[in-house]
């Protein structure tokens, strides 16, 4: 029988942090759960430190692909889970013992609810600045399917390690490189088809915020590509099929 579950974990050259995120997935209280980890082509021993876990927890899918970026790596791991549920996960980041089982009764309450999210807290806490906790408080405030949708045209209102998502959806949707993130890119196109978004109001997941890590790094996750994927969808006018005007803008 497939699992409730699949967690979606893709990575490159994360060999420093693999086992501490592995060790906190195993550890979740809800069991019924894979975790299907795509390596992206790493050059360190991110592949086989993935490997030799998976030798202690047969529920650890190891998948080995070419190097071709976050959205390639996720679509070929996407296509191997067998969950009616997605979650999210990053290597460098660690979850709370409760995240899978508090999402899916979530989920599981609220049919409606195409995809939640989760309250995060950033680490390593002593170089944060101050733009950063300011943005955990932001990110951490957003709970409900008006206020996910009202503030959509801020920022991501779902950090992507955070996601659950009903896989036929996401299938349906897919990852997409447009060259803007992946992540802002499948929320809006989630909320353009009138779907609900929520969170729970627990912080379930702790987020590295690592200087190196890709969306510091990558010219797709600069600012100026943010507002060119929000200017795609006001020019799509994607805006006029909500409810909702996030931005007073019609």
């Amino acid at each position: 029988m497939p699992p409730a579950i699949s967690i979606l974990l893709p990575a490159y050259n994360a060999a420093a942090t693999l086992d501490a995120c592995l060790r906190s997935v195993t550890r979740q209280s809800e069991r019924d759960w894979e975790c299907v980890f795509v390596d992206d082509g790493s050059a360190d021993d991110t592949l086989g430190r993935a490997r030799a876990f998976a030798r202690r927890e047969p529920r650890l899918v190891v998948v080995a692909a070419p190097h071709g970026g976050i959205v390639a790596a996720l679509e070929v791991g996407l296509a191997r889970c067998q969950g009616d549920l997605v979650a999210r996960m990053d290597a460098d980041d660690l979850m709370h013992r409760d995240r899978l089982r508090a999402q899916w009764r979530l989920l599981d309450t609220r049919p409606e609810t195409a995809a939640v999210g989760c309250q995060v807290r950033l680490f390593p806490r002593a170089a944060l600045r101050d733009g950063r906790r300011a943005y955990e408080r932001w990110l951490n405030a957003i709970g409900t399917p008006d206020a996910m949708r009202a503030e959509a045209y801020v920022e991501c209102p779902i950090a992507h390690p955070a996601l659950m998502i009903r896989r036929a959806i996401l299938t349906a949707l897919g990852y997409r490189d447009r060259g803007w993130p992946e992540d802002y890119d499948l929320l809006l196109r989630l909320l353009a088809t009138g779907a609900a978004l929520a969170s729970v109001a627990r912080r379930l997941l702790l987020w590295h915020d690592d200087p190196g890590r890709l969306s510091r790094r990558d010219p797709r996750y600069d600012l100026d590509r943010f507002t060119a994927r929000k200017a795609a969808f006001l020019a799509a006018g994607v805006l006029a099929t909500t409810d909702r005007c996030p931005l007073g803008l019609r």
